[in-house]
């Protein structure tokens, strides 16, 4: 029968047998290494010739050449995953018993799992790849299916040296030789303190959860489940393992895992590297379009206009109107014939050019459609003649530079500051209009774009598409070339005053302040005005390098800078937290997806996003007619009972039907609510974090809604430990505690109200603090 091993000399002895293991699998890693550099050594050889002069390599240069990069590249990925520091490169051990003896008449084995596949010099395995078919029954042995698993132990190392040891017996009647230690991996795992970044599963994975980790790839995965239960790191354990099941695939295709924030990506980002995968694009929802980074959040009225598909409409409709300030009269003489173009006529051109073409690509087709109308007010001649000296115009092309320019879809958002503009679009309500520009305007003021404007600036990008530069200007025989940077050669750029007198100036500046291209239409007082340059007569967002600082510290300029890049396809998409995606985001993320598989998590009773019905609705039109497999988690592993039974408590009151998990784990702490006064709120606050930090070992978080969080900034310099964040930013987050102050004004910011609250009363594993203010 097996032994319980309570004798600590048992269990020293036992993890000495394990470091025995171990010690040998490192020793052959680093005869792993020494291969690796000497093939490293051979590959760079390759490359070298004996040739002497100039000129093209011979073919047999040319192949030594593409052995070398191949040969590098191989080595240089394989040390990278040899060197990488691993919690635990060995971290499990299988004893099995098999029906059919081996060749040395053994029914039993010892199968090692790990991070990495090592094997000896005779290719022996020493540790199976944790992803490989072998090693699933680690994961899938249980008690009433064991799978010929005698013993699951689960070692807990500390770089290379063995600390512990945890076993799970999957049969009732063990043979005498097996010892078995502690109380069970999952149940130490689930009381270890939480740190500033996730910690995979990879040593702890559950059998419902390896099921989901190693579905089939094709069509759309959705792990679903309330708090705690593992959503997260499940999907981003598959992620890995779809990586190495169909590498060719899944590398070269990409694979591309959405967040809800940066906080959350910062969490998360160390756990597929630590699982041996490096080449996953990881993003916040924020992030996603290429050029772009949002952060700032709007506040939930106007995040739920800026989210709806509605807004499709306006979008559609700024995007075909003419450029606030743009000339509205082109005049010029063609073959002797004077040409007048007025707004009815170049509104009818605009719209004939955008039945068929993007925008940004199609100054060509612009250029010809008025030609066309041009050719109408003459009809006489050669129709074809006149078209090209039309287009030849010096005129014509100075006018579409102002008429025509490449528009960036950043530009157009900014557009929406003004509130007469917007509501003329005729889509919004007055105040919805008025919510929008005053986003906008904010936008403006401080420089950064909100979450749910990423979206939007991808829709308009694929309405606009790719940013082009104008034709070159075709300079005159005497025009003196102008120098990019003047400031390389010690000076600043020149200009000739209006009085003859020569002064610095900025570059390409004219006597009147503008540039050529900038030059608008004039109004009343003879003043050309261009809503593309500043005030001091600067496109926007242009780099000038007499008044560098001042531009780079300009709102409107950072907003600009850079250029949006087109949407990138991926083989696979992970998206977490999907239950707080707006319609426009799915369409965002839909453009990314067009022929990858998905895994989608979430938990509906966690929904930020108030019309799931028309959420349901985009995200169908993302996922697109492929299959759909459904995995359900029903167990809570990081919320103590007595935390999630109060978190349980609230959203049942309000989400009758939400999907509660059973939480498995017990410290006998009570969550502990206080009211106070605001007043009095930030030494309460501190009194209850100090009260925390001497309870648990890892972190601890302050939750707080805005009106509360400069005043409680200062508490996080109590300890390294302490952070305060909002609690939209904690989606996906846990702490060892929590402190949560004024859940009526969460609640009440919140645009999901009492489904947000719900989400930060499951943040915390061992303890929370609840203060109420009133």
């Amino acid at each position: 029968m097996s032994t319980t091993a309570d004798d600590a000399g048992v269990v020293s002895a036992e993890i000495a047998a394990e470091q025995q293991h171990v010690d040998r699998v490192y020793t052959e890693l680093a005869k792993a290494a020494e291969r690796i550099e000497l093939v490293h050594a051979e590959g760079m050889a390759r490359g070298q010739t004996d040739r002497r002069g100039t000129g093209d390599p011979r073919e047999e240069e040319m192949a030594g050449l593409f052995e070398r990069d191949a040969l590098v590249f191989s080595a240089s990925k394989r040390r990278a995953s040899l060197e990488h520091q691993h919690e635990g490169l060995v971290f499990g051990r299988l004893d099995l018993e098999h029906a059919v003896p081996d060749e040395h008449g053994s029914t039993r084995e010892v199968r090692y799992v790990g991070r990495l596949g090592v094997r000896d010099d005779d290719y022996e395995p020493l540790v199976v790849d944790w992803r490989a078919p072998a090693a699933a029954p680690f994961y899938r042995a249980t008690p009433v299916d064991p799978l010929g698993v005698l013993r699951r132990r689960v070692l807990r190392c500390k770089g290379e040296q063995v600390v512990g040891v945890e076993d799970d017996l999957m049969v009732a009647d063990a043979p005498d030789d097996l010892v078995v230690v502690g109380d069970g991996a999952l149940m130490a795992a689930l009381t270890r303190s939480r740190g500033a970044r996730m910690r995979d599963i990879v040593a702890t994975i559950q059998q419902h959860q390896d099921e989901a980790i190693r579905a089939p790839a094709r069509g759309v995965t959705e792990i679903t489940g309330g708090p705690g239960t593992g959503k997260t790191v499940v999907a981003l354990h598959r992620a890995a393992y779809l990586l190495y099941s169909d590498r060719r695939r899944f590398e070269s295709g990409g694979v591309l895992v959405v967040g809800p924030s940066a906080a959350y990506t910062a969490y998360i980002e160390r756990v597929l590297p630590s699982l041996g995968e490096e080449s996953v694009v990881l993003r916040s929802i924020g992030d996603v379009v290429g050029g772009l980074t949002a952060t700032r959040l709007d506040p939930p009225e106007t995040a739920a206009i800026k989210g709806s598909l509605r807004i499709r409409q306006l979008l559609a409709r700024l995007s075909r109107r003419a450029i606030p300030g743009s000339p509205e009269l082109l005049r010029t003489f063609v073959m002797g014939t004077a040409i007048r173009l007025e707004r009815a006529d170049l509104d009818r051109a605009r719209a004939q050019v955008l039945r068929h073409h993007h925008r940004n690509t199609s100054y060509d087709a612009a250029v010809e459609a008025l030609a066309g109308l041009a050719w109408e007010q003459v009809q006489h001649g050669e129709r074809q003649e006149f078209v090209d000296r039309f287009v030849d115009s010096g005129d014509v092309e100075a006018f579409m530079r102002e008429w025509w320019p490449p528009l960036d879809p950043r530009e157009l958002l900014l557009w929406l500051a003004d509130e007469d503009l917007t509501r003329e679009l005729g889509v919004l309500s007055r105040e919805e209009a008025a919510l929008v520009a005053t986003s906008y305007q904010e936008a403006l003021r401080t420089g950064a774009w909100s979450v749910a404007d990423a979206a939007l600036v991808d829709d308009l990008h694929a309405r606009l598409g790719q940013m082009v530069d104008l034709p070159s200007e075709e300079r005159g025989f005497y025009e003196i070339e102008e120098l990019d940077d003047a400031s390389q050669y010690g000076v600043s750029a020149l200009r000739v005053g209006a009085d003859g007198s020569v002064g610095r100036g900025e570059r390409g500046r004219s006597d009147n302040g503008t540039s050529p291209q900038d030059r608008g239409v004039e109004d009343e007082q003879g003043r050309r005005e261009n809503p593309r340059t500043d005030a001091d007569g600067f496109l926007r967002g242009e780099y000038d390098p007499s008044t560098s600082e001042r531009i780079s510290q300009d709102p409107r300029s950072r907003l600009l800078s850079g250029r949006i890049t087109p949407a990138e396809e991926y083989a696979h998409v992970l998206v977490d937290e999907a239950q707080d995606l707006s319609p426009m985001q799915w369409r965002m993320l839909g453009r990314r997806g067009r022929w990858a598989s998905w895994t989608v998590v979430g938990d509906l009773a966690q929904a930020s996003w108030g019309d799931l019905e028309e959420a349901a609705q985009a995200r169908e039109e993302a996922f697109g007619s492929q299959v759909r497999r459904g995995f359900h988690m029903d167990t809570n592993y990081r919320n103590a009972r007595e935390i999630f039974d109060l978190a349980a408590r609230v959203i049942r009151e309000h989400v009758p039907d939400a999907d509660i998990p059973q939480a498995v784990r017990e410290t006998g702490h009570e969550p502990v609510e206080r009211t106070v006064g605001a007043e009095g709120l930030v030494e309460e606050a501190r009194e209850a974090l100090v009260e925390l930090l001497g309870q648990v070992d890892g972190s601890v978080a302050i939750i707080a809604p805005e009106a509360h969080r400069e005043a409680l900034a200062g508490l996080a310099g109590l300890d390294r430990r302490v952070l305060v964040i909002d609690p939209l930013s904690t989606k996906g987050l846990e702490y060892d505690a929590t402190l949560v102050v004024d859940p009526d004004e969460i609640v009440a910011e919140s645009p999901g109200g009492v489904r947000v609250l719900y989400v930060v009363l499951t943040r915390a594993a061992h303890r929370t603090t609840i203060l109420r203010v009133g």
